[in-house]
């Protein structure tokens, strides 16, 4: 569900559920911190956003 705020998108953390505020012209892969302390990834479907949770890059240590 999206809800809108005045150039902002509300949309729903996948994690806990709790709303996310983005601004409404966020870039696919940009990423977002909720309060719950996901990282989140703004996707795009269309013309509707979302979020995802990001991928967790590891360090590479020239492996």
């Amino acid at each position: 569900m999206v809800n809108w705020v005045s150039n902002m998108v509300v949309l729903k953390c996948p994690v806990c559920g709790g709303d996310v505020t983005v601004e409404d012209d966020a870039l696919p892969g940009e990423l977002v911190e909720h309060e719950c302390g996901a990282q989140l990834e703004v996707v795009k479907n269309g013309d509707k956003l979302s979020l995802k949770l990001a991928e967790q890059v590891g360090e590479d240590w020239g492996e």
